[in-house]
């Protein structure tokens, strides 16, 4: 597979060779999805509680007598089917979200949604990027110049300071090393920047 390479100007510099095991596979919508759903769920903290009917706030009195008012039987108000009474199933913090992903899936998953990027032209490479100083302007700029306006996930084999400073508040661009890459970014981002020594270490990873 023929990767896109830009150069600092944002101008088409040729191709690179990548590695097909890591972008020439096939597109596998359904594995795709089965990975994303499962990161999301993942990330999921049970951090909200709801009361069942021994916890809400209710009398034991029965509301009315068993029979003659023509109404429906009632033992207390706590009764699930009741307006402001405890839930039959309630949410609680220790409920459990996550999904188990193999390791083999996680990683085909990858590898499918990296070549369905490079086929959609939504991926170039570049040599290096980095900035002087730790100002906004100058990457704001620098991806400016290479056409990059909208967002863009840039993956770079090393972040140092400058970079990460540089990055940090705008808002439509991410910055991670080839580790923290995950599917939810991949697809989410319009563009993806991968810096020459980072496609290695994908491949040592996905490949």
């Amino acid at each position: 597979m023929e990767l896109k390479m830009l150069n600092a100007q944002g101008q088409d510099a040729g191709t690179l060779a990548a590695p097909e095991t890591v972008f020439g596979r096939e597109y596998n919508e359904a594995l795709v999805h089965q990975i994303v759903v499962a990161y999301q769920a993942n990330a999921r903290q049970g951090t909200r509680a709801q009361k069942d009917r021994t916890t809400v706030k209710h009398s034991t009195r029965k509301p009315w007598r068993q029979k003659g008012t023509g109404r429906a039987r009632a033992g207390m108000s706590s009764s699930p089917i009741w307006r402001g009474g405890g839930r039959a199933f309630p949410n609680s913090p220790e409920e459990n979200f996550s999904h188990k992903v193999n390791k083999k899936m996680y990683r085909a998953a990858m590898a499918s949604i990296l070549s369905q990027l490079a086929r959609t032209d939504r991926i170039a490479v570049v040599d290096a990027l980095s900035v002087d100083s730790p100002k906004t302007k100058q990457l704001a700029d620098k991806l400016r110049a290479m056409g990059l306006q909208e967002s863009v996930l840039i993956i770079t084999d090393s972040i140092d300071e400058n970079l990460y400073l540089a990055g940090r508040n705008l808002k439509n661009v991410m910055i991670v090393e080839p580790r923290y890459a995950d599917p939810l970014s991949l697809i989410h981002y319009k563009h993806v920047i991968v810096t020459k020594p980072a496609i290695a270490q994908l491949e040592e990873m996905w490949g």
